[in-house]
């Protein structure tokens, strides 16, 4: 067995998906498989309304709680909201009802293990689970195919890794002769005609893996093992600008206006979307670094690996607040929503954390969820209008925004 604290030193080096993430599926005990249980206090129901507010400094209880397939090989796409759904990555793959909880659809042998729900002009893309280099996108409403492509025999199984109006952004390993993939191309598929838009050859060196991807405003961005920063044209695949940073980036950076910003070790560096020039940077205290940026209603939020939060101006690096009170009450959190003035935070590997809440304009503490499984997999957060859509192991939650 792996130490508690060996895997959350691991997580905060950015190591532990890659290292634990197959390994800690399932350690706790999961919900029946089947329809969900229902609602619970604080109310719910077939409409998905009603709900109360609990008390000041009192997690809300589920709305409604199901199983989910999820095997946690996606990393930070494993779980999505598009419309009134709440999407899972595994076998079956499934959407659920927002408000009742239902299952709306399930496909089962859709895409490959780990896949990541890749969304974009309306159409969730997947690798094929028939491992034949076909990319398939599907209608999120329904579950059904309604679109198909690929990049061609001479590449092992293309991946989507991003995608907007007009592409879906791939990447696969060019076969050799004795069908090792020594190198890589990064491609873009035309969204309309399923043609190829454009393919490029990547660097010697660089590893199909370990990649997070955005397309922002004709820029294709995103990060990896190697510790790089890199952003493309989107409509020519012509590389703009790399930079070097110290610290592997393999799970998110945010994208405000003309800004990329990327956690860097101690600090949050932005750089310029279209040249690379650093912008700013800001530099959290000795022995901690910075986790996962996001950018939420125009602020920049951020947890360090000392449990202390920050809200930043993401246009100039200023601090708005840094709360330093959460060290001895809160796990650190890794992926943020908000509604409204509150910020939700879920946190990693700890069977003390959850989901936090916290006042958005002052970064403390509300209340924490906690399914009380004794699960030390990572929990997911993503907002849904009044609800949040919660998922910790193989479970899934709906709890009310509150």
């Amino acid at each position: 067995m792996v130490s508690r604290r060996r895997i959350l030193g691991l997580a905060g080096t950015g190591v532990g998906l890659a290292v634990f993430g197959a390994g800690l599926v399932g350690c706790g005990p999961e919900e029946a498989a089947g329809t969900p249980s229902g609602s619970s206090k604080p109310g719910g129901g077939e409409k998905g309304g009603g709900f109360t507010t609990p008390p000041p400094g009192t997690a809300p209880e589920p709305l409604w709680r199901a199983a989910a397939a999820n095997t946690s090989l996606s990393g930070n796409e494993a779980l999505a909201v598009i419309g009134n759904l709440a999407l899972v990555s595994g076998d079956p793959l499934v959407g659920r009802d927002m408000a009742t909880g239902k299952e709306k659809w399930s496909r089962r042998g859709v895409t490959t293990p780990g896949a990541k729900l890749i969304f974009g002009g309306g159409t969730l893309y997947l690798a094929s689970a028939e491992y034949d280099g076909d990319v398939v996108g599907l209608d999120p409403a329904t579950g059904k195919e309604t679109w198909r492509s690929r990049l061609g025999k001479q590449y092992e199984q293309p991946r989507p890794i991003a995608a907007d109006d007009r592409h879906v952004y791939v990447l696969a390993g060019i076969l050799e002769k004795d069908f090792t993939t020594p190198n890589n191309v990064i491609a873009a598929i035309d969204t309309t005609s399923g043609k190829i838009a454009w393919r490029e050859q990547r660097d010697a060196g660089t590893e199909e893996f370990g990649i997070t991807a955005a397309a922002v405003d004709g820029r294709l961005v995103y990060t990896d093992y190697r510790e790089n920063v890199t952003v493309r044209d989107t409509a020519t695949g012509r590389q703009l600008w790399t930079k070097k940073i110290s610290r592997s980036n393999n799970r998110r950076f945010a994208v405000h206006k003309d800004l990329v910003i990327v956690a860097d070790g101690r600090r949050l560096r932005a750089f310029d979307l279209a040249g690379g020039k650093e912008r700013w940077s800001l530099r959290t205290e000795e022995f901690s670094a910075f986790n996962d940026p996001h950018v939420l209603d125009g602020v920049l939020y951020a947890a360090d690996s000392a449990r202390g939060m920050w809200a930043v101006d993401p246009a100039t690096g200023k601090q708005i607040w840094h709360n330093e009170d959460l060290r001895d009450k809160a796990t650190q959190a890794w992926q943020f929503a908000k509604v409204n003035g509150t910020l939700y935070g879920a946190t990693e590997f700890d069977e003390d954390g959850g989901v936090h809440a916290f006042d958005a304009a002052t970064g403390k503490l509300r209340w924490t969820y906690n399914d009380k499984s004794g699960d030390i997999q990572q929990w997911y957060v993503a907002a849904a209008g009044d609800r949040l859509a919660v998922m910790h192991g193989k479970r899934i939650y709906a709890l009310p925004a509150v």
